[in-house]
């Protein structure tokens, strides 16, 4: 079953305007949602209750009564509420010394990290890991300062899962790799402002070969939702790509994790075969005892 902001990203660009209106307002303020009826929420909106009602049939509810009852259980979870994050951010305007900087930049990645968690969608976080274990090939894009979280994942899959390729903008042949995709590939697109252009585009053109996208980014909205099968989530501060890449590294680590865990087996074999290989081919530092 599609979670609300699954059938809401994958909708966005056929709604109204006003019904984008409202579709942003229920992933913004669900609290909000959970408490008051549909014209009330037609009025916080500045629309009407018949454009709350009408956005409900289009998302494929029966009705706004779902939609409430949906998001109400959604809401039973645990989660940590904004203004936990933004003190932190507020404090950022009281440093006294370095102990303050050190202090504060630790506590505001644990937050974000905690919020990540508390926002993910466990099933969703599934079902990428499938994605990623079922792909024949995998590419990872990452543009601008997306590309070293990109790197280290492309590093990490081939490790633990093979057939991972890094796409590296303008070194590589973008029209080559996409005349091969199909079926059997997996494209994962972390996704961070400032949105670029070129990675959207290369997803959109592998998608159209048949791939399967995985998208991370920083909200349900961002330009990488329409088009992608499965989307994570992580909650960072602004800027992302900046301030935020405890929480993407965290995520992408839980990632790996999980392909580790569901295929320990051959993992373990791979680790095994890639030690060895990296022993033979590459001399390292011994240390002495």
């Amino acid at each position: 079953m599609e979670s609300m902001q699954d059938r809401i990203r994958k909708s966005y660009e056929q709604l109204t305007n006003q019904q984008k209106t409202v579709a942003k307002y229920l992933l913004d303020e669900p609290n909000q949602v959970a408490l008051h009826p549909a014209k009330v929420i037609g009025s916080l909106t500045g629309t009407s209750e018949t454009t709350v009602i009408r956005l409900c049939y289009s998302l494929g509810y029966s009705g706004y009564s779902e939609l409430q009852n949906e998001i109400r259980q959604s809401l039973l979870f645990p989660v940590i509420r904004e203004n936990v994050v933004q003190t932190f951010h507020d404090s950022a305007y009281e440093f006294q010394d370095s102990d303050d900087v050190i202090s504060f930049t630790m506590e505001q990645d644990l937050a974000f990290i905690r919020k990540t968690l508390a926002d993910l969608d466990r099933r969703v976080f599934d079902q990428a890991i499938q994605a990623i274990l079922a792909a024949r090939k995998i590419v990872v894009l990452g543009g601008r300062t997306s590309y070293a979280p990109a790197y280290w994942l492309s590093y990490a899959l081939n490790i633990v899962k093979g057939d991972t390729h890094l796409y590296r903008g303008q070194m590589d042949d973008a029209n080559y790799l996409i005349s091969e995709a199909d079926e059997g590939w997996l494209v994962i697109v972390l996704y961070f402002p400032r949105y670029l252009q070129d990675t959207l585009f290369f997803a959109k053109a592998a998608k159209e070969k048949g791939a399967t996208v995985l998208g991370v980014t920083d909200h349900d909205l961002s330009p990488i939702g329409p088009v992608a099968d499965v989307l994570l989530k992580v909650s960072t501060p602004s800027p992302a790509t900046l301030k935020g890449m405890s929480a993407i590294f965290t995520l992408l680590n839980a990632v790996v994790s999980g392909v580790a865990q569901m295929d320990r087996e051959q993992v373990q074999k791979r680790i095994k075969r890639y030690d060895q290989t990296s022993e033979q081919f590459y001399p390292f530092v011994q240390q002495k005892e």
